[in-house]
């Protein structure tokens, strides 16, 4: 996630006076018949194919030290990038037709435009599902698969930021791609977006809304994940998440994610971060942003501020793989519905 600079007085007021809007409950589900819960069975059997050794096993990759911490257009993140489309590859999901290849190229130019001083050419990766009924309107689920390098010899891992985010994408595709196989493809298109540059000023997601590989009138929703692998000493021990934008543009995104939360592992969903006005501004602070300035709905997951937060502490070692799984199944029963769901959700907010 993209790190700013928060005058000690703010941080302070929010220490101190900040209160946490929780939700979660131990009531069972109300199904109803726009619920995107298609084929019940046809979901558990997806959704049990998210695994936290599956998750582990490609984070160990992808935070490696071989991967030198995966900077912007570095040598360490163009071999990450190469493992992911190896790994889709594998599962049979190709890439947008109109795109050519698995990769969207940022350049240069593009990001020193934007404060990006003189990093190189970089890539966006981009993984897709056609629709089956819908194929024209485009679900996307995001995450940023660079990190902030190597300095002074030390390699930032960056496993929670946002290796964590990266494999559950990857998790999420391999659930759908399955369901697919089994004669249960999703109605609406799903678009896996790994994107480059946000450490440095969000600069993947940007240039693909400003390059859409898909109309962005056609992107029904952003789900973006960034940092889903920790938890925070405010929430130390909990299953939580803190779940950001899910209501600013559209009022049934919120309600779905709800649904979704309760179907599946009923976790606590924290509302803190959820304001644009809160001082940490993580609202503004990660890729989703890009989509929700184009008036499309998004959701962001998030662990929390921790105390490995751009350290090269950030290792594979201290990612809890049970709670990555659980965020990683919401998230894939949020898309599930969103893209199966009988009505485009509306955007009805501003």
């Amino acid at each position: 996630m993209k790190k700013i600079l928060i005058p000690l007085f703010s941080v302070a007021l929010m220490v101190s006076c900040g209160t946490s809007k929780v939700s979660n409950t131990t009531e069972k589900p109300v199904q109803t018949a726009n619920s995107g819960l298609k084929g019940d069975k046809a979901f558990q059997s997806a959704y049990k194919t998210i695994k936290a050794d599956d998750l582990k096993k490609n984070l160990y990759v992808i935070a490696s030290d071989e991967m030198g911490g995966r900077d912007t257009g570095s040598p360490g993140q163009k071999k990450a990038g190469e493992y992911m489309i190896s790994y889709y590859k594998g599962l049979g999901i190709s890439y947008p037709k109109a795109l050519g290849s698995f990769y969207q190229k940022v350049p240069s130019d593009f990001m020193k435009k934007r404060g990006g001083g003189n990093l190189p050419d970089s890539e966006n990766i981009l993984a897709f599902i056609e629709g089956t009924e819908k194929p024209e309107e485009i679900v996307v689920i995001s995450a940023h698969y660079d990190h902030v390098g190597t300095q002074n010899g030390v390699v930032y891992n960056g496993a929670d930021d946002d290796g964590s985010g990266t494999v559950a994408v990857m998790e999420i595709a391999k659930a759908f791609q399955n369901a697919k196989n089994a004669g249960n493809g999703p109605k609406r298109s799903i678009l896996f977006l790994h994107v480059t540059g946000e450490e440095h000023g969000l600069f993947g997601s940007e240039y693909y809304t400003d390059n859409p590989v898909f109309p962005l009138a056609n992107t029904v929703v952003d789900l973006n994940i960034d940092m889903i692998g920790r938890d925070d000493a405010e929430n130390r021990g909990k299953s939580y998440v803190y779940v950001i934008g899910s209501e600013m543009l559209s009022s049934e995104l919120k309600v779905i994610n709800e649904a979704a939360n309760k179907k599946t592992n009923n976790l606590e969903l924290n509302y803190k971060y959820d304001d644009p006005k809160d001082p940490q501004r993580l609202y503004y602070r990660s890729d989703h942003y890009n989509f929700a300035k184009n008036n499309i709905p998004v959701a962001f997951y998030f662990d929390g501020i921790h105390e490995d937060y751009h350290k090269p502490t950030d290792d594979v070692e201290k990612i809890d793989y049970s709670m990555l799984e659980k965020r990683t199944q919401l998230i894939f029963t949020t898309a599930w519905d969103i893209a199966n769901r009988a009505d485009r959700i509306v955007v009805d907010r501003k």
